[in-house]
């Protein structure tokens, strides 16, 4: 289940307290390679549509979506 935290976090704190889960980051903080550094926490689940509603419900302005579990062999990923 999800939930909404208005923490901000570093990337770090986010990949041990959320593993497993897809992350709504707000205002993400990025270094020179625009990776994630930190940002608000603001929904976490583990069910990916279940966060994208929520994306679109709460319509952050600037905002980043991360993924912190194990992405099977057979699944491609496009950014």
């Amino acid at each position: 289940m999800g939930a909404v935290t208005n923490e901000v976090c570093h990337y770090s704190e986010m990949r041990d307290r959320f593993r497993g889960e897809w992350v709504l980051v707000a205002d993400p903080e990025t270094d020179a390679q625009s990776q994630v550094v930190a940002g608000k926490v603001l929904w976490h689940s583990k069910d990916r549509d279940e966060l994208y509603r929520k994306a679109r419900e709460l319509g952050p302005r600037n905002s980043a979506i991360l993924y912190f579990g194990e992405i099977p062999a057979d699944v491609a990923v496009v950014l």
